[in-house]
């Protein structure tokens, strides 16, 4: 009786494969993000709701667009909401909602898509396009206010601004925590920094939150856990030297552990698996490399903060760390002998 199906099945290696693709990656840091924006939401009110809105349609109309008669529609992987979504969480919640959707158009194309698309890319996109609208607008990229925890504060006139129009109405500002650090010298108390009730961009609110939402995705190894490790790490270490010399003049190493975007940007940007080096011995590299440029940006700089900076730096230098840290392949000989002419 004839059998269905092949008698001898001859494939390739490697036998075992894993269920996990990209989407289903992607996707599990999207579901991560979930509860940190759920936090900006509580902190101030459906203005986080709606930058966030804005920078996800930002990111995602021209990666629609351009993959529309696409065999491979990239948008459904979600890598274009993780940008849009990171994008919101590093502006100020007091930002135009058009200059978010400008950030999130700026981001996908001259972060992602200008270098060939997802899996290409040599800078963190969120990170390019926070950049940019730092650049082109360092007024309203600078411009905080105070969380109201649980209050739906109103839509204020800056956020529904016209493009560069000033709004009639503005927000009362205030400082950082590390800007109150760097300019006054004033400490801001360490529990008001793990709970989020200063002022900052939308996701510097719950560093536990943060924490919990990487642990997470460290579990399921989506993220190299070493990467983020090394970057507290190092911070901690810079920091605490600097403040057993002077107390009176450098921060706690737990003050710059927690305020700021490192959380955010330990957790879910330089963890970028395009963006970051392959080897185990590299994320090592570069993470410590993260940590000296936060430390030297935030003390010795004319930035209160340098955690963008020092991403986009460490991965410029990501083929450098590849190349150096790359394992010896089994039988060759590390020194070359020169040929006889």
């Amino acid at each position: 009786m004839p059998t269905k199906g092949p008698q001898l099945l001859l494939t390739t290696s490697p036998f075992l494969k894993q269920r996990e693709d990209t989407a289903f990656l992607m996707w599990q840091v999207n579901y991560s993000l979930v509860p940190v924006l759920l936090v900006a939401v509580w902190f101030f009110g459906i203005a986080a709701l709606l930058l966030t809105s804005a920078c996800i349609a930002g990111a995602a109309l021209p990666e629609w667009f351009l993959g529309r008669k696409s065999e491979r529609n990239t948008l459904r992987d979600g890598s274009g909401i993780i940008t849009g979504a990171l994008l919101a969480l590093t502006l100020p919640p007091t930002t135009p909602l058009w200059m978010a959707f400008l950030g999130g158009v700026i981001a996908i194309t001259l972060g992602k898509l200008i270098f060939g698309g997802i899996g290409s890319n040599i800078f963190n996109p969120a990170l390019v396009g926070r950049a940019f609208l730092q650049a082109a607008f360092p007024a309203a990229m600078t411009t905080w206010m105070l969380p109201e925890p649980g209050a739906s504060l109103p839509l204020h006139g800056r956020l529904l601004a016209l493009p560069f129009l000033k709004p009639d109405v503005d927000v009362i500002t205030t400082a950082t925590p590390l800007a109150s650090m760097k300019f006054d010298a004033a400490s801001t108390p360490v529990a008001d920094l793990l709970l989020g009730s200063t002022a900052g961009s939308l996701g510097e609110t719950s560093t536990i939150v943060i924490l919990l939402c990487g642990l997470y995705l460290a579990v399921r190894r989506v993220l190299n856990w070493r990467i983020p490790v090394s970057i507290f790490a190092t911070v901690a270490l810079l920091a605490a030297v600097m403040y057993a010399i002077d107390p009176s003049r450098f921060a706690t190493p737990q003050f710059h552990l927690f305020s700021g975007g490192l959380m955010l940007g330990a957790v879910f940007m330089a963890t970028d698996p395009v963006s970051s080096p392959i080897t185990q011995r590299g994320c090592w590299i570069f993470g410590a490399g993260i940590g000296v440029l936060v430390i030297v940006i935030r003390v010795f700089g004319g930035l209160p903060e340098g955690v963008m900076y020092a991403i986009l730096l460490m991965n410029a230098a990501t083929p450098l760390i590849n190349r150096t840290t790359q394992a010896r392949i089994y039988g060759e000989n590390r020194r070359r002998e020169r040929s006889s002419p």
